[in-house]
């Protein structure tokens, strides 16, 4: 007998349902994110710090997954972890890890991914300097501290033998927004000097002594590079793009030691042993005869379960491509290579990240 239209009609209605719920069901993302074309979009947001590598990153990977767009903002650590916490980027990245209470704050587990590792340098705006100035530990906390106020002071000259210092007021410019580097450099401050540790102690946001502020590496930069006689602390990328002196600061073992790749790389490698399954640790004021004393790991931070398959997998597979392939670029953008082991330890993390508990390497 044969159907009638409205039953074919109905008929037709039904297999076209069937097979857009076949096609849904066998997407790994569910509702997917990719456009038309088949673009995928990642966000990311936090470190200053690390912009420069990860602008050169997201500049060569896109050469290489023209399918796959990532945009990263450079809005601080501080930025970074709030915005992972509330869900709106797909990683957020920050100089120190986050904190108990933080990892508690969040909706879910957050893996800790170190990328990279930096230096935090202690850069200045003293034209008349001709060689880079030798910074002892205590000297620098007490600079920060304001008990330091002129350049020609004492302990400084004691630290630079034969230099003539400018008897001028130094002016302290440091971070005024969440700042990971903050973070680095209080955490190193209150391992040198119990007087900091008491009076101010480490975090993002610290309530700074003395000083003006600058918002993100890029204000501080440009508040030293644009006003003699100040001091300051950034990344060291940020000095060497700006043309600006580097100290030279003297590390637990009592040796004055420059930012320097393998000097970085040192103060990593010294801190393995006692590095946690988390990876996260700090490696200031590390031990050793060559060891820089103010250096980081950077970390990506992102949740171990991904709500989307798609966009979970496209941001597993930049972070191995980081890790591996994407740290030829960083000596050239004055960062240092994660140790062998480390690498090791940070695949096996990006091992753990799943979607709808499969994983996603």
């Amino acid at each position: 007998m044969p159907l009638s239209k409205r039953s074919s009609q109905i008929i037709v209605w039904l297999a076209l349902s069937i097979l857009s719920l076949a096609i849904f069901s066998c997407s790994p993302g569910g509702m997917g994110t990719s456009d038309p074309g088949g673009t995928i979009s990642l966000t990311g947001a936090g470190s200053t710090f690390v912009n420069p590598l990860m602008q050169k990153w997201l500049s060569e990977y896109g050469k290489l997954n023209p399918k796959v767009k990532i945009d990263y903002q450079s809005i601080g650590s501080g930025g970074g972890i709030k915005q992972i916490q509330a869900q709106t980027v797909d990683f957020g990245a920050s100089d120190a890890a986050m904190k108990d209470d933080d990892l508690k704050a969040a909706p879910g587990p957050i893996i800790h991914i170190p990328i990279v590792l930096g230096a935090v340098v202690v850069t200045y705006n003293l034209p008349s300097m001709a060689k880079p100035l030798h910074f002892s530990p205590e000297v620098i906390a007490d600079i920060f501290l304001g008990k330091i106020k002129s350049w020609d002071d004492p302990r400084l000259k004691t630290d630079n033998a034969g230099v003539s210092l400018p008897a001028a007021e130094i002016t302290v410019v440091h971070r005024s927004d969440g700042s990971g580097t903050s973070a680095v450099f209080t955490d190193y401050l209150s391992k040198v000097s119990p007087e900091w540790k008491s009076k101010v102690g480490a975090g993002t946001s610290p309530s700074w002594p003395v000083g003006v502020g600058g918002k993100g590496n890029e204000g501080v930069t440009g508040q030293v590079k644009q006003t003699p006689n100040t001091i300051g602390y950034v990344e060291l990328a940020y000095a060497v793009k700006n043309y600006l002196p580097v100290g030279v600061i003297k590390n637990k073992s009592g040796n004055f030691v420059e930012p320097s790749f393998d000097a970085v790389t040192a103060a990593a490698a010294e801190s393995l042993a006692t590095t946690p399954e988390d990876l996260r640790v700090s490696i200031t004021d590390s031990g050793g005869a060559n060891t820089y004393p103010i250096s980081s790991y950077v970390y990506v931070l992102l949740y171990k379960e991904q709500k989307d398959a798609v966009k979970g997998k496209a941001l597993v597979d930049f972070l191995w491509w980081g890790i591996h392939q994407g740290e030829d670029y960083t000596k050239d953008l004055q960062y240092a290579s994660l140790p062998r082991d480390i690498v090791k330890r940070a695949e096996a993390k990006i091992s753990l990240i799943t979607a709808g508990g499969k994983p996603l390497r």
